[in-house]
């Protein structure tokens, strides 16, 4: 599909679009195939059968809830597109995509890693390493924030400049 320079972009369809990704990596990638940390293993250590089908189930719960940010990101964009005007950007989807990766890491980080503690990025390291790694968590958010809002603002510019053409 083309642009439309007269339309607008959904840029919360990329944000939660970015927040389920952001998601689906942090538990697919870091929970199931490094099995680095479970949802809950500072505070229930999968160590017993118990505790790991607790985290499990913790984990799966955590799924869902990134699984409905991408399906509402998909109702919002395909709602957006029924109207028939929406600006089609690729640096406006991948901005916002970003911008709530980014916003994903950096709460998931902040509350679960160090306000609540309930898991570390590795805990496969010992302890002082597990805080290079939560850290590390926070400044690849914080990456990804800035990267996206960078281009959100560059496709807006795009938008902008495409709209003044068409006046």
């Amino acid at each position: 599909m083309r642009a439309d320079p007269s339309g607008t972009y959904p840029a919360s369809a990329g944000i939660l679009f970015g927040l389920g990704l952001g998601g689906f990596f942090d538990g697919i990638v870091l929970h199931q195939l490094l099995q680095w940390h479970h949802m809950l293993s500072s505070w229930y250590p999968p160590t017993t059968l118990e505790n790991l089908r607790l985290n499990t189930l913790w984990d799966g719960i955590f799924h869902s809830a990134t699984y409905i940010f991408v399906i509402l990101a998909v109702y919002r964009l395909w709602q957006a597109a029924r109207r028939g005007q929406v600006f089609w950007s690729g640096k406006l989807i991948w901005g916002t995509g970003f911008i709530g990766w980014g916003a994903f890491n950096l709460v998931e980080g902040l509350i679960d890693h160090h306000l609540l503690g309930i898991h570390h990025v590795n805990e496969l390291v010992g302890t002082g390493a597990r805080q290079v790694w939560d850290v590390a968590f926070l400044v690849w958010g914080a990456a990804m924030l800035i990267a996206g809002s960078w281009l959100w603002r560059w496709g807006a510019r795009d938008h902008q400049a495409k709209a003044v053409l068409l006046r």
